[in-house]
């Protein structure tokens, strides 16, 4: 379904000036699971498996204990953070074969005392930084660390400005890495886990304005005022009615829940939400945890 037009563009120069570069746009890649690695953390109970590509992906599986929309919600989100210049890993969808269940004991859910084998079938699977013994992949570091994490004011203030576009009602997740035996400045860093983006397998947008905050408020003390979350601010208004739905075209029916055409209004909905950031961001910043404490 087309999404229906509310506003009009600002104009063809302003958009190329706030648009990240196109090849920063991948669509999802199709790779077929050929190994479980281990299990990972997580409510979803994902897993580490290697795929045909030679890469290994954190797979969450469509019969997860949330929803299966949630690994709808980790395609779209992860594409929309891509296409507001912001650092995801890889995405693809990841075929995991019945017969590699099978032979995969460990590939099976724990729910409340029970153990419920994975479905085969398509999955959502989300490229992990490096290799394992080689790469440090951590989700906390030190004060004095997190600092020197490359980008560190953008990668957070761009991801608060999405989060609150996408109503994430789960804390923002960061993972950060590094080279075994690196020499340099410090950390790179991903987002990761967007299950909770549109409220979970709910597709709707309770906001809250202390809603999205990253714990550690350090990485919010360079924000001056609403300039400080640009140039992503002005990539989520400017973008097209075309540019959604084309994040969605290929996300599969089957992790859409029993009602998929929900998917099309959820496009619909983030459209409409686009000139919303900008107050979402205000109200933040008026309750009393004062995130933003440098804010003129």
């Amino acid at each position: 379904m087309p999404i229906r037009r509310t506003s009009q563009s600002s104009g063809a120069a302003a958009r190329e000036e706030s648009r990240p570069p196109e090849s920063a746009w991948p669509r999802a890649r199709r790779v077929m699971a050929i190994e479980f690695v281990r299990r990972m953390r997580g409510a979803s109970q994902p897993f580490l498996m290697r795929c045909d590509d030679s890469r290994l992906y954190v797979v969450k599986f469509r019969n997860n204990p949330q929803h299966a929309r949630v690994l709808a919600n980790e395609m779209l989100a992860g594409r929309l953070a891509r296409r507001l210049g912001l650092p995801v890993p890889d995405r693809a969808l990841v075929e995991v074969s019945p017969e590699l269940i099978t032979a995969s004991a460990l590939l099976r859910f724990e729910l409340g005392g029970q153990s419920v084998r994975c479905d085969p079938g398509i999955q959502f699977g989300s490229c992990f930084p490096g290799a394992p013994g080689r790469t440090l992949v951590v989700d906390f570091l030190p004060d004095r660390l997190l600092r020197r994490v490359e980008n560190l004011a953008s990668i957070f203030l761009g991801a608060f400005a999405l989060d609150k576009w996408t109503c994430n009602c789960d804390g923002r997740q960061i993972v950060f890495h590094r080279e075994a035996g690196q020499e340099g400045p410090g950390y790179a860093a991903f987002l990761i886990d967007h299950g909770f983006c549109f409220n979970d397998g709910e597709w709707n947008f309770p906001d809250s304005p202390i809603r999205s905050l990253y714990p550690r408020r350090m990485v919010y003390e360079s924000v001056r005022g609403l300039r400080s979350f640009e140039p992503y601010l002005s990539r989520i208004e400017n973008l097209e009615p075309e540019e959604l739905e084309d994040s969605v075209r290929d996300i599969p029916t089957e992790w859409c829940g029993e009602e998929t055409e929900q998917l099309s209004r959820l496009v619909e909905r983030l459209y409409e939400r686009r000139r919303r950031v900008r107050q979402l961001i205000i109200d933040a910043k008026n309750t009393t945890l004062r995130p933003f404490p440098n804010w003129e």
